[in-house]
């Protein structure tokens, strides 16, 4: 997917009432476990992205972030991360300047994301968040997180075959 899966995608699968305003629903939805992120992503009829897969769609080996080499916050802003963005999440796409340059939105900053890799302490997680320093949000860096983790600075976003 072009953008992480957002609020309101979520709220649809799982049938609840819709979130109480448009702000709310244009977040990405956080606070999934590995195993919560997993089915939102074959529900949407896709999966979570390897860690390899994710590296490669974020440009790693060809930029230091995303967009490019500059760093989030010099110029444009272009990342939701600490001492850039507020300090909590921000509706998906609000970082246009951020998006790679085949146009994917908010793949540094504002949540992690989790991969289906798998690791002796958990599963990789990507991207940084807004909690997290700069240099987390670049292309080659990943962390490992246990997979029963509900984290506000951790979401998803899909992988589907054209």
């Amino acid at each position: 997917m072009a953008v992480p899966v957002t609020v309101a995608l979520l709220t649809h699968l799982d049938g609840a009432d819709p979130p109480c305003c448009p702000w709310c629903a244009a977040l990405p939805a956080a606070s999934l476990t590995w195993g919560q992120a997993a089915r939102a992503a074959a529900q949407l009829g896709g999966r979570l992205p390897t860690s390899q897969e994710w590296e490669w769609m974020a440009g790693s080996g060809v930029r230091r972030y995303p967009w490019g080499d500059d760093e989030p916050g010099t110029g444009l802003l272009r990342a939701n991360v600490r001492g850039v963005g507020p300090d909590g999440p921000t509706p998906v796409g609000a970082y246009p300047h951020g998006a790679t340059p085949a146009g994917i939105f908010d793949v540094a900053g504002n949540v992690w994301e989790w991969t289906s890799t798998v690791v002796p302490g958990g599963y990789v997680v990507r991207g940084g968040s807004y909690r997290a320093l700069a240099l987390y949000a670049r292309c080659g860096y990943g962390n490992e997180v246990p997979a029963s983790l509900a984290s506000p600075g951790i979401g998803v976003r899909v992988v589907r075959r054209p």
